[in-house]
């Protein structure tokens, strides 16, 4: 039996959300692709962010101390054919250019019933 595809709408939402994640359109996209109750992971904390506020101060203070990258790599259903994966690249822009870490990491992403992110975990690749 062949592998479902990930459904289109979700494929273009996600798209989007890395294109624009490292420019200024990020926090005007934000309401369009996260959920208002989004659960999001810090990974530097070791937290949960509940909601846009909280996702937003996040990415500010990611964008004060670097300049973050993700590079998207592939997006598929994870097994349990409820969730998309996307492969991506972490990675950092500085004075020196662009560096990409060595090993990618899956975004795990689950989707509420308005068709918006309602949470992002963070795994290394299965």
């Amino acid at each position: 039996m062949p592998a479902a595809e990930v459904p289109t709408a979700q494929e273009t939402l996600l798209r989007k959300m890395y294109e624009v994640f490292s420019t200024a359109e990020r926090d005007t996209f934000l309401p369009h692709c996260l959920a208002q109750d989004v659960d999001w992971p810090n990974v530097a904390d070791g937290v949960r962010l509940h909601g846009h506020d909280e996702v937003r101060a996040y990415w500010a203070a990611q964008f004060e101390a670097a300049h973050p990258l993700v590079r998207l790599e592939g997006l598929r259903l994870d097994k349990d054919g409820q969730r998309v994966v996307a492969t991506v690249r972490p990675g950092l822009r500085d004075d020196a250019g662009d560096h990409w870490a060595e090993e990618p990491v899956e975004h795990v992403y689950r989707f509420g019933p308005e068709g918006l992110v309602s949470r992002m975990d963070i795994r290394p690749v299965s």
